[in-house]
């Protein structure tokens, strides 16, 4: 070759020297793998620099050397090389840097390319968002919430502004004994706090009993204890949300008890000083008022319990109650009380599917309160069809045996009744759906609801 042409070859950049000689690398371990050729012929195609500039001709039939050819162009750019026998392949490090060099695909292309989709379904798994249905922080922390515990203070209790001055040591005592009833002997239903820096202040939430319009519900009570306690009984306030759910608790939350001295009684009815106890009180509210047929709470209807009058009134109380079961519900959720959030969302949260069921239940004709089957099948009537028909799947009655699980009132009633749970069930459904719940039942039957008839 002319000088002319061999100073133009030395006038090159250096990057055009390093490409050659990673290049002639590059083809040497490519005939040792494809060819079989020796040591010595691979060390001298690297003795004179200008043998490099003329490649040798290729087997175009041998698919794996031209590969071979492909994945050494991608290292060419280091200068230290590797020793084969001592490499690993790394699968995703060299899929991640073939995705490098492929940034501008359009979109879509991806998806046809092998190595890209799995970079793809990498990342897919690695962002993709949690069960809704698995357990999650609220379960974690109801499940941790404790049935009696001490607080710092209660910002919004309904007594928070009552000051009797300073207590007397006796009014400490007895309140710190009934503290130790509470957190002994609760039932599992009852949830209590106290503040360590008002110890005449207590908050309590009471699960609504099975059985009843008020199951699975939340009811929220403030506590006062007066310095003449226990001479006189505490002072009790009923988170009513406006509604007035039963005869005894009124929307003004004045919770009406004989026990509390807000209505008359006898004998152990009334409070006494050397045996009643908070305890009481708050067992009392969940089974007296809170019961199965609150209608006959109301003073003179209980003459009336065995009528076919009063049973027609106690049904229809029944249902607009557990309207207001599910409306207090709804307002919890939205504004739980001080202390008691996460007890609010853990037990929804557990507790939404079953009260969805039994709204769904109940509006197929079934009495509120009646037992829900927890393996019910699929009902032909979806949860917001208004006048519904008891549903096949409701307990038949025995032969000269009256059902109590289906609801005698008119069908007119029955239609405003279900009307008004069509509503609140949507509204729950969402609530429910946004703490965890599960609601997927629910959802399916919407979203088949919503399509378009074929």
């Amino acid at each position: 070759m002319d000088t002319e042409y061999w100073a133009l070859q030395q006038g090159s950049s250096s990057c055009r020297t390093a490409d050659a000689a990673a290049w002639g690398a590059a083809q040497q371990q490519k005939r040792q793998r494809c060819q079989g050729s020796s040591s010595d012929q691979a060390g001298s195609s690297t003795s004179n620099p200008m043998q490099i500039s003329e490649p040798e001709p290729q087997d175009l039939d041998s698919g794996e050397c031209d590969e071979e050819d492909y994945y050494m162009e991608d290292d060419c750019d280091d200068g230290d090389g590797y020793d084969e026998d001592e490499y690993e392949f790394d699968e995703a490090d060299f899929n991640q840097h073939l995705a490098d060099k492929f940034e501008d695909l359009p979109p879509g292309v991806e998806a046809t390319v092998p190595w890209l989709q799995k970079i793809a379904a990498k990342e897919e798994k690695e962002h993709r968002p949690a069960d809704v249905n698995a357990p999650d922080e609220n379960t974690k922390k109801y499940k941790e919430f404790k049935q009696f515990d001490t607080v710092q203070n209660f910002s919004n209790h309904h007594y928070a502004k009552h000051s009797e001055g300073e207590p007397n040591r006796e009014w400490a005592k007895r309140i710190q004994h009934d503290w130790k009833l509470l957190e002994k002997d609760l039932p599992e239903s009852i949830y209590v706090r106290v503040a360590e820096d008002r110890m005449d202040l207590l908050r309590a939430a009471i699960v609504g009993p099975k059985g009843t319009p008020y199951h699975d519900g939340l009811f929220f009570f403030d506590v006062h204890f007066p310095s003449s306690y226990p001479s006189r009984p505490p002072l009790v306030y009923y988170h009513s949300g406006g509604l007035r759910i039963n005869p005894n608790l009124y929307n003004c939350g004045k919770v009406c008890l004989s026990l509390l001295g807000t209505w008359s009684g006898h004998g152990c009815e009334q409070w006494n000083p050397a045996q009643s106890t908070m305890l009481q009180v708050l067992v009392s509210i969940q089974a007296l008022i809170l019961n199965e047929k609150p209608y006959f709470n109301e003073p003179g209807y209980e003459a009336t319990a065995n009528t076919p009058h009063g049973q027609t009134h106690a049904t229809d109380y029944n249902d607009n109650t557990f309207v207001y079961n599910c409306k207090t519900m709804i307002y919890s959720l939205r504004n739980p009380p001080e202390h008691f959030a996460d007890l609010v969302a853990g037990h929804f949260r557990v507790h939404g599917h079953t009260i969805l069921a039994a709204c769904k239940y109940y509006m197929e004709g079934n009495a509120v309160g009646s037992v829900v089957p927890e393996d019910e099948e699929e009902s032909d009537h979806l949860c917001g069809d208004a006048g519904a028909s008891s549903s096949s799947n409701a307990p038949k009655p025995a032969d000269g045996v009256q059902s109590v699980g289906l609801r005698a009132n008119p069908a007119i009633k029955r239609g405003v009744f279900n009307a008004s749970l069509k509503t609140l069930f949507e509204d729950l459904l969402m609530e429910f759906n946004v703490k965890g719940a599960d609601t997927r039942k629910f959802l399916v039957e919407k979203l088949k609801k919503n399509l378009p008839a074929a």
